[in-house]
């Protein structure tokens, strides 16, 4: 039943928040009438809480649905685009054959025709004419138009073709070095601005049977070009643009990581250059796949060629003949490694970084202690162009500007497959960059609260946590890895740190907090930097050497608030007993001084609520014994110095006063009484502080033992003028 009115209620919350007369403002005002409390609006924001998850994970899934039939879609799209287009070629075809007859059927009707007219002439003289203009039919370019090679001429043929054109281009006689290349097509181009599609250039474009050549136009001299460029056929792509007037008879070419836009002359033209393009393309892969097959068939076993005879040398029959060793051939044409590429491009889209990985992983395996012939190495050249692919997409998705949502364990997926693939040293520092980005900006996001104290434990819980996480993460996923890494983490670690003390010294030191709240603060952060030694993780000698300057600056600070206020009273002095008014006031002043470490503070007290002792020396030995318990939760070594000499100028404050009082007073009572206080201070509250500071710092003070030692030139000879100091 509960479970269904909550069911109910979160159903009629989702359809007010989706109506469209939806007012935030409003609501928020109405909600806060209506709640009886502050336990109301904590459930009601829990369940808006509830249902904002939930939208985000049906908006995560939507996504993802829809990107996965977008990648379908794209797909059948590819596929339905190469038939269309197989289609139209086949059309074409039939349109040139059916418009081919009639031409055909001409000549044949009028050479009948000559036959019988001419009853006896010999036909060799019409062949000869014929093979004539055979002969002179030519593969040079005509201006502004496209030629294409017959498929007739022999290999010299061909080859005398390229090198006679090729004559025109200068800067590219090292083409003709590459044995079996011919020309298939060429023609003029017009060359545009890929983003502006402003007119750049003219070119001329070479069509070889494995590669485009690319040459612009030289105006100055007729009929010659220079040499642009050159792309292999195998990593190239040409692209259909449709016609957008008067940009028009448009085609690009893909060669990553740059792209390029042509114009030919008429749309016939445009048509020869993307049928040519694509066949050439068609045959260079046939031909290769037939070499990498032939490459990878088994051959029969060696024949060993029989020697000569010579029948003037004797036989050796103890030396046996060497058999000639045949190379190891790579069999590349199992289905999965014809496909590899092409599966590592679609795992990089899909974002399956795994199923790339483990792609690549089986072909090292396949392809290890194996030979590495051209067909090898070809391959290798195209899987490293994916591995590229790969590492970048995974750089990417550890850098600071993905979201940083999800704590360290986000990034497993990004780090281990980056290391899988030897980028260690890489996916360490994108590792760390990306922490160091989450741990700034949680701090940055830490809401300042109007208490110190309660701030720093605030800022204290997201930064150790953060880098307690951090620390675990790193451990699980660079384990086994180059102990390198983990010197970066410790770098890093003293950076955070860094961050960390910066934000706690804004809030504590610059704010000129007291001394007490400084000490809670700084507490809580040792505290909690004490919890990184769970994971071996010692830090607390960073926080101690970022801090020293601030707590030193913060006990001077403090000390001269103290003598200022020592220095006060003692002008007021008057010497006379306190006068607690009520028993109440006393028994807090014991308890205070019990506190302080003073056990026998009853033998100053006397009749009804009075104190034999002065109310500076009293104010003195609570601000003094006060200044010390909070230093001391301050104190670390490289501060011992500076505490100790803060204590000593504090003491001597009191004491001269008290030696130049007794010095100076005549009057024989308040001599008494005086005397009563020196003692206080010398026999009762400095045992004291010298014990509480041993105590705390762990060995004795010198100093303080000196300074009291000092009490008994009052003792020995009281009416002497010589200071104590």
């Amino acid at each position: 039943m509960a479970m269904a009115m909550s069911d109910s209620g979160a159903t009629r919350l989702r359809r007010h928040l989706e109506s469209g007369s939806f007012e935030a403002r409003m609501y928020v005002k109405q909600l806060s009438q209506q709640s009886d409390g502050d336990r109301d609006l904590q459930e009601h924001r829990q369940r808006i809480q509830a249902l904002a998850e939930e939208t985000a994970q049906n908006l995560k899934r939507n996504v993802y649905q829809n990107y996965r039939q977008f990648i379908e879609t794209a797909r059948e799209i590819s596929y339905l685009e190469s038939e269309m287009y197989q289609l139209s070629h086949l059309l074409t075809e039939q349109k040139s054959s059916l418009e081919s007859i009639p031409l055909t059927l001409l000549p044949a009707a009028a050479a009948a025709g000559a036959a019988a007219a001419s009853g006896g002439e010999e036909g060799g003289g019409g062949a000869g004419g014929r093979d004539h203009l055979r002969g002179q039919a030519g593969f040079f370019p005509t201006p502004g138009g496209a030629s294409r090679d017959s498929s007739g001429q022999g290999e010299e043929g061909k080859q005398r073709t390229l090198t006679t054109l090729l004559e025109k281009v200068e800067g590219c006689r090292h083409l003709l070095e590459t044995p079996g290349q011919y020309l298939v097509y060429n023609g003029d181009l017009v060359e545009y601005e890929a983003d502006h599609m402003a007119q750049l250039q003219r070119v001329h474009g070479f069509l070889m049977n494995d590669c485009l050549l690319v040459a612009t136009w030289l105006p100055q001299r007729r009929g010659m070009y220079r040499y642009n460029a050159l792309y292999p056929l195998d990593g190239l792509a040409v692209v259909n643009v449709k016609d957008n007037p008067p940009m028009k008879d448009m085609f690009k070419l893909l060669m990553f990581p740059e792209s390029r836009i042509f114009q030919a002359e008429n749309a016939k033209i445009k048509r020869e250059w993307l049928e040519v393009l694509e066949e050439t393309k068609r045959a260079l892969s046939e031909k290769r796949r037939r070499e990498q097959e032939e490459a990878a068939a088994p051959r029969g076993p060696p024949q060993v060629t029989s020697k000569p005879s010579n029948p003037f040398e004797e036989e050796d029959d103890d030396e046996p003949a060497v058999p000639e060793v045949e190379e190891e051939k790579v069999d590349l044409s199992l289905e999965w490694i014809q496909e590899l590429p092409e599966d590592l491009d679609v795992c990089i889209a899909q974002r399956d970084f795994e199923g790339a990985v483990d792609l690549l992983d089986k072909l090292n395996h396949y392809l290890e202690d194996k030979p590495s012939p051209p067909p090898v190495k070809e391959l290798r050249a195209k899987v490293d162009e994916r591995v590229r692919q790969l590492t970048e997409v995974l750089m990417f998705e550890l850098s600071p500007d993905r979201s940083l949502r999800g704590g360290p364990k986000a990034t497993r997926r990004a780090v281990s497959q980056l290391i899988r693939l030897g980028q260690c040293t890489k996916a360490c520092e994108l590792f760390l960059r990306n922490r160091a980005a989450a741990v700034h900006t949680a701090i940055r996001q830490l809401r300042i609260e109007g208490a110190t104290l309660l701030y720093i434990h605030k800022l204290c819980h997201v930064f150790f946590t953060s880098l307690l996480e951090t620390a675990r993460e790193f451990e699980t996923d660079f384990a086994g890895t180059d102990s390198g890494c983990y010197s970066a983490f410790v770098v890093w670690a003293r950076s955070a740190m860094g961050m960390f003390v910066d934000a706690f010294s804004k809030q504590v030191f610059d704010s000129k907090e007291s001394l007490s709240t400084a000490a809670e603060c700084v507490k809580v952060a040792k505290e909690h930097c004490q919890q990184l030694g769970d994971i071996g993780l010692d830090l607390t000698f960073i926080i101690h050497a970022l801090l020293v300057k601030d707590i030193q600056g913060a006990l001077h600070s403090y000390k001269e608030i103290i003598i200022e206020a020592t220095k006060h009273r003692n002008s007021e002095e008057m010497w006379r007993r306190m006068n607690l008014m009520t028993p109440e006031a006393l028994g807090k002043l014991k308890e205070e001084m019990k506190t302080c470490g003073v056990r026998n503070f009853e033998q100053y007290t006397g009749d009804d609520c009075w104190v034999n002792l002065s109310y500076t020396v009293v104010a003195f030995t609570k601000q003094t014994m006060g200044f010390l318990e909070e230093a001391l939760k301050l104190y670390f070594p490289e501060l011992h110095m500076v505490l100790l000499e803060s204590l000593v100028e504090i003491i001597l404050v009191a004491v001269q006063h008290v030696d130049y009082s007794l010095r100076c007073e005549q009057d024989p009572e308040k001599k008494a009484f005086i005397r009563q206080n020196a003692s206080f201070l010398y026999e009762t509250v400095l045992p004291v502080v010298e014990k509480r500071f041993e105590e705390g710092v762990g060995k004795p003070a010198k100093q303080l033992q000196d300074l009291r030692n000092a009490s008994r030139l009052i003792r020995v000879n009281p009416e002497s003028t010589t200071s104590v100091v």
